[in-house]
């Protein structure tokens, strides 16, 4: 999700910071390549227009080009400005209305309108606790209905009986009167798409929206359609007045255009993004995340609240115990390892650490992608439990029967046992004698600066559901103002490596993290 535009505007921006004084020719020099930047990621040509010209406007201003440091300044704005074209404040899917509340999907087809309207219900029963029914309104497409039940059963959400011969506006009403009845708290209508906008579409949207009367309409739009996707957007908000879009396959697109300027073109927030096929994978719309994303800042708040979703708080707080005592064996790193895939693999989660997105092309050159886990956990899972408990009794027969039931070699199974014995040692040494050993004492400081209060577990996050997400967007913000978010920046202060007790790097220490990521092998280290 926008990597061609991060790797751009970083380099472009980069430029500014490395000078001591920037000239107004400096400042055109570097919007003409921003400019090109926004254009090649598909954003539409009045938008980036209307962008360098706002600032442009504040970037030539004499305190900027005489402030001590001009190019941060410039970054700023331009990190502003991103943020008011995404939207200013993320805006999310607005339940306040008496129930049962209507929410409208519309769309075209092939766009992903069943599969959101699946994964939204399921976000909605999840998190906010809401009864949802959802109804099929597609009365065209073979199997469009049986789909929605489909993913009804299997994310356990009620979906209204299908009555054949109904009309789409005759559904919409037998499912807000079933959804009254039924003590639903929210009901959504999955409606029918074309292969394109045409005048049919319209009138049977408009009748729904007459017969339903939805509290919320969401256009959900494929991110990879580019441009296209705003002309959409503006033909269905004139014609029916969406109140919000979700974009579908955002974690397809490298460029993210569509998102860029559908919220400038329509004034409509975005209050949703599709990051994956899996029900669990639909975000919120944050407006600063994104920016913050796009320009190499990272996005601390977004990692903590995606692990806060799938660590384990039970598991985690096992380990801990164990990690306390300083035990740590190949059960624990394959757990460890299992959670990282959960949390979208190194690349999804180095992609949010603070002046880390140029470190993933780096990792995927010596090899360290995510089929490394797949391939680790395979060894460990070919291993006997005595084996795994205790790695010492890994002799040549046993590591060659391993490597024929794992598909790997014998240089593989080394790797990873070299890398255990790191992250186990390095266990022993802050689990620690005294109070609560080294680790608790750094989590507690580090929980302390952070103002989180103490982060126990799993190297520190055991219970990430009790941290206030306002608590975790002020650290953001001041992290940026202390000079931590800036892009090449890193983000200093994590000592041993990520709260969560992430493996890492095999002990090749990353810019800006201190003492570097332990764990994963791969990475030269410095002379």
């Amino acid at each position: 999700m926008f990597e061609n535009l991060q790797d751009r505007l970083g380099s472009i921006l980069n430029g500014l910071t490395g000078r001591g004084a920037l000239s107004e020719a400096d400042v055109s020099a570097a919007l003409r390549e921003v400019r090109r930047a926004l254009l090649e990621a598909d954003v539409a040509l009045d938008v980036v227009r209307s962008f360098t010209d706002r600032v442009r406007e504040k970037a030539v201003g004499a305190e900027i080009l005489k402030s001590i440091k001009p190019g941060q300044m410039v970054v700023k704005i331009v990190h502003d400005e991103l943020i008011e074209m995404l939207g200013g404040e993320g805006v999310g899917i607005d339940l306040h209305a008496a129930a049962p509340v209507v929410v409208m999907m519309v769309g075209l087809q092939g766009s992903g309108k069943t599969t959101t309207s699946a994964k939204i219900a399921h976000r909605l029963s999840t998190r906010d606790k809401k009864k949802v029914l959802m109804a099929s309104l597609d009365t065209r497409r073979p199997a469009a209905q049986e789909q929605l039940r489909q993913l009804g059963a299997q994310a356990s959400i009620d979906t209204l009986p299908v009555i054949a011969g109904q009309s789409p506006t005759d559904i919409a009403a037998r499912a807000v009167q079933a959804a009254r009845l039924g003590g639903h708290d929210v009901v959504i209508l999955d409606t029918a798409g074309r292969t394109h906008i045409d005048e049919p579409l319209m009138v049977e949207m408009a009748d729904i929206k007459k017969r339903s009367n939805p509290h919320e309409i969401l256009l959900v739009a494929d991110s990879l359609t580019g441009q296209d996707a705003v002309n959409l957007a503006r033909n269905f908000d004139e014609r029916v007045g969406i109140t919000g879009l979700v974009l579908t396959r955002m974690d397809g697109d490298g460029r993210g255009g569509a998102a860029l300027s559908m919220r400038a073109v329509t004034g409509k927030p975005i209050k949703l993004i599709g990051v994956g096929e899996k029900m669990s994978e639909l975000e919120e719309f944050h407006p600063r995340r994104i920016a913050d994303r796009i320009l190499g800042m990272g996005d601390i708040v977004s990692l903590v609240e995606r692990a806060a979703e799938n660590i384990d708080a039970e598991k985690a707080a096992a380990m801990a115990a164990k990690m306390a005592k300083g035990k740590f064996d190949l059960d624990d790193l394959a757990d460890q390892l299992r959670q990282m895939q959960k949390m979208g693999g190194m690349g999804g989660i180095m992609g949010m650490m603070p002046g880390m997105s140029g470190m993933k092309d780096k990792m995927a050159a010596a090899g360290l992608d995510d089929r490394l886990f797949g391939r680790q956990i395979a060894i460990i899972q070919s291993m006997t439990k005595a084996e795994r408990s205790n790695p010492d009794l890994l002799k040549h027969s046993r590591k060659k029967r391993i490597a024929a039931g794992s598909g790997t070699d014998a240089a593989a199974i080394n790797k990873l046992l070299k890398m255990h014995r790191q992250m186990a040692d390095m266990m022993k040494m802050m689990g620690g004698k005294g109070k609560g050993g080294m680790m608790k004492q750094m989590m507690g400081g580090l929980a302390g600066k952070m103002g989180l209060g103490g982060l126990g577990g799993m190297g520190g996050m055991p219970d990430l559901s009790n941290i206030d997400p306002k608590q975790l967007e002020a650290l953001q913000k001041q992290a940026e103002a202390a000079g931590l978010g800036k892009p090449g920046g890193g983000m200093p202060g994590l000592g041993g490596g990520l709260p969560g007790g992430l493996p890492g790097l095999g002990g090749a220490k990353l810019p800006g993290l201190g003492g570097g990521f332990p764990g994963l092998p791969g990475l030269p280290k410095k002379k």
